[in-house]
C-alpha cells in the first residue's frame, strides 16, 4: 500500500497561532503553490517547445525525403536530358540580342566576322565516294535518234560488307653458295608487328580497338561478328590483345601525350566510376574511377583517361605534374587541393551547378506550386541566360568573348550572386534547392573564373562529351576484369577520343598507329606519331573519289 508523500511544509498547531502568524503562514504557502505553478508553466512551455520543434524537423525531414522519392522516380522513369517540359523565362531574350549586337558593333572594321549559318544538309554527305551506274538504252531503242545523253536521276546508298582474308607471307631466300662447299642464304626482312608473334594483323587490332572503344561493342559481340565472316578469334584472345597494347606496347606513347598535354595553359578534367571485380584490397562493388583530362597547346587537343582505384587527391597530383595554368572542374575538394599546392589556376564548371537546379525543378512538388516559378526556376531561368550569352558570341574571336563577358555576363553574376545570398536562408535545410545555392555559394570565385579569359569555357563540357562515350561503353560491357585491363582500356579510350579531337577517323589513326609503332626508336619517330603530324585528311576535309562502273 502507497503512502501519501509527505509534505515539504512545516506542519504547526493552528490553534496556537495568533492572526497575523496566521496570515504569514497563508502566504508563505501561496507563495510556494505560485513558484511550483511557475515551474510547472515553465515545463510544460519547455515541453511543447521541445515537441514543436521535433515536430518541425520531422515534417522537414519528410519534405526531404518525399523530394529525393520524386527525383528518384524522375531519374528512373523519364528522360536523362537536363532539358525541362517547360522553361520560364524571367528575362528578355530580345534585350541580350540588341546587347551584344550593340557592342559587336563598337569592334574595329578588320574584326573577323561572325561565321555564317550552318544549313541543313540535303542529300547524302559530298565526304562519300561515289560510283557511277550508267542506264543504257538498247540498240533498238535508240535507232534513228541524232544524239544521246545522261542525266542523273537519283541517288543510293550501297553498304560494301567487311570480309576477312588470310594474309600468307612468303619470304624469298636466296642462296649464294661458297668455294667452301657450303652455301650462304638470305631472306627478305619480315614486317615487324607490335605484339611480336601475332595471328592477326594490325587492321584486325585496330578493328577490336574501334569496335570496342568507339562503338561500345563488347568482345563478345566482335567475336560473333568475326564469325559470320567465317574466322574464329575469341573473346579471350582478343581481351589479351588488347591488354598487351594497352598496358604495354602504347605506354610510351600515352607518357609522350600526357606531357605534351600538360604543356598547354588550359587544361578541363573529370571523373566517373568504373567498376573492376578483380582489385587487390577491394571489393568487387566498390566503387572505383576512370579519370579524364583534356587539353594542350592550343590546336593540339590530347584527351587521356586514368585509371585508379581511389579517388584520393594523389591521382589528379599525378596527372597534373609539371603543369602550369588553368584547370577547369567540378567542385570535387581534391581538385582544390592539388591546385593550391602546385599553383594551378581553378575554375569552375556551370553544368555542374545548373544539373542540381534542375534537379531541385524536376523533384519539385507540382501541388504545391499551384504552377508559380519556384526558387529553382528563377535561379536556372538567371543561368540559362549566361549560356544564352555564351551561345551568341560562340566562334566570335577571343577579344570580342571576353569583351561580351565583361560588358553582360559579369554583371549577371553579381545580381546572381546577389539573388542568391538573400534567398538562401529562406529556404528550407537539405532540400535539393538549398543545396543547390549552397554548391554555388560555395564555389563562386571558381564559376565565375570563365570571364577572366576569351578562350576558357562556361563548363568542362569538353571533358564531359570526352568521357561520355566511355559511359555509353560501360553500359554494354559492364565491367573490367582486372586492374591491367581497366589500364588498358583507359589507353585505348585515350586513343581514339584524342584521334576524335583532332578530327581524325578512329579506325585510320589506331591503324596507323600500329603500323609504324613498332618502328619506333627515337623520340622523333614517336613524335611523328602524334595526332597532328600524321599524314592522314581529317574527317572534315574528306574529298569524295569517282569511279566508274555498269
Amino acid at each position: 500500500m502507497k503512502l501519501p508523500p509527505e509534505s515539504t511544509l512545516t506542519t504547526t498547531d493552528d490553534s496556537r497561532l495568533t492572526k497575523v502568524q496566521l496570515r504569514q503562514l497563508i502566504g508563505q504557502k501561496e507563495k510556494a503553490l505560485a513558484e511550483k505553478e511557475g515551474e510547472l508553466v515553465k515545463a510544460l512551455a519547455h515541453q511543447e517547445a521541445r515537441f514543436n520543434k521535433t515536430l518541425k524537423q520531422r515534417e522537414t525531414y519528410i519534405d526531404v525525403l518525399e523530394e529525393l522519392l520524386r527525383l528518384a522516380k524522375v531519374q528512373q522513369f523519364t528522360a536523362s536530358s537536363e532539358k525541362l517540359s517547360f522553361q520560364i523565362d524571367l528575362f528578355d531574350e530580345a534585350e541580350l540580342d540588341t546587347a551584344i549586337d550593340e557592342l559587336a558593333d563598337q569592334l574595329p572594321d578588320d574584326e573577323p566576322a561572325k561565321p555564317p549559318k550552318t544549313t541543313r544538309q540535303r542529300g547524302f554527305s559530298p565526304d562519300l565516294k561515289r560510283q557511277r551506274i550508267d542506264l543504257l538504252l538498247d540498240e533498238a531503242e535508240k535507232a534513228g535518234a541524232s544524239r544521246t545523253f545522261f542525266t542523273k536521276v537519283k541517288e543510293e546508298l550501297d553498304y560494301i560488307p567487311a570480309q576477312m582474308v588470310v594474309l600468307e607471307y612468303w619470304q624469298e631466300k636466296a642462296v649464294f653458295p661458297s668455294t667452301e662447299g657450303s652455301s650462304t642464304i638470305i631472306a627478305a626482312a619480315q614486317p615487324r608487328h607490335p605484339l611480336g608473334k601475332c595471328q592477326v594483323s594490325v587492321s584486325v587490332l585496330a578493328q577490336i580497338i574501334t569496335g570496342k572503344y568507339a562503338d561500345g561493342l563488347p568482345l563478345y559481340r566482335l567475336e560473333g561478328i568475326f564469325k559470320r565472316y567465317h574466322a574464329t578469334l575469341n573473346r579471350s584472345t582478343m581481351a589479351n590483345y588488347v591488354i598487351r597494347l594497352g598496358d604495354d606496347v602504347f605506354k610510351p606513347f600515352i607518357n609522350l601525350l600526357r606531357e605534351h598535354q600538360n604543356s598547354g595553359d588550359y587544361l578541363q578534367g573529370d571523373e566517373t566510376r568504373i567498376q573492376v571485380l578483380k582489385e587487390d584490397g577491394k571489393t568487387a562493388q566498390s566503387q572505383k574511377w576512370m579519370w579524364v583530362v583534356r587539353g594542350g597547346p592550343p590546336g593540339q587537343p590530347v584527351v587521356l583517361f586514368e585509371y585508379d582505384p581511389t579517388r584520393s587527391s594523389e591521382v589528379p597530383k599525378r596527372l597534373l605534374i609539371d603543369f602550369n595554368g588553368i584547370f577547369q572542374a567540378d567542385g570535387y575538394a581534391g581538385y582544390a587541393a592539388v591546385c593550391l599546392e602546385n599553383a594551378i589556376i581553378r575554375i569552375g564548371c556551370w553544368d555542374h551547378a545548373r544539373r542540381k537546379f534542375v534537379e531541385a525543378v524536376k523533384a519539385a512538388n507540382t501541388k504545391k506550386s499551384l504552377g508559380k516559378p519556384t526558387q529553382a526556376d528563377v535561379a536556372l531561368s538567371m543561368i540559362r541566360k549566361l549560356y544564352r550569352i555564351e551561345d551568341k558570341i560562340k566562334g566570335r574571336d577571343i577579344e570580342e568573348i571576353y569583351r561580351v563577358r565583361q560588358e553582360l555576363s559579369v554583371p549577371l553574376l553579381n545580381e546572381l550572386k546577389t539573388w542568391m545570398e538573400a534567398n538562401v536562408s529562406k529556404i528550407m535545410k537539405g532540400s535539393l534547392t538549398r543545396t543547390a545555392i549552397n554548391y554555388c555559394l560555395n564555389q563562386w570565385e571558381y564559376l565565375i573564373g570563365y570571364c577572366q579569359r576569351g578562350d576558357l569555357q562556361i563548363s568542362n563540357v569538353l571533358a564531359e562529351n570526352a568521357i561520355r562515350p566511355f559511359a555509353v561503353g560501360r553500359k554494354a560491357w559492364l565491367f573490367a576484369d582486372t586492374s591491367r585491363g581497366a589500364r588498358a582500356s583507359a589507353t585505348c579510350y585515350s586513343l581514339i577520343e584524342t584521334a576524335k579531337a583532332n578530327d581524325l577517323e578512329p579506325y585510320a589513326y589506331i591503324r596507323y598507329l600500329l603500323e609504324h609503332i613498332a618502328e619506333a626508336d627515337t623520340v622523333e619517330k614517336w613524335e611523328a606519331l602524334l595526332p597532328w603530324n600524321v599524314p592522314l585528311e581529317k574527317m572534315k576535309n574528306n574529298k569524295p573519289g569517282i569511279t566508274k562502273g555498269r
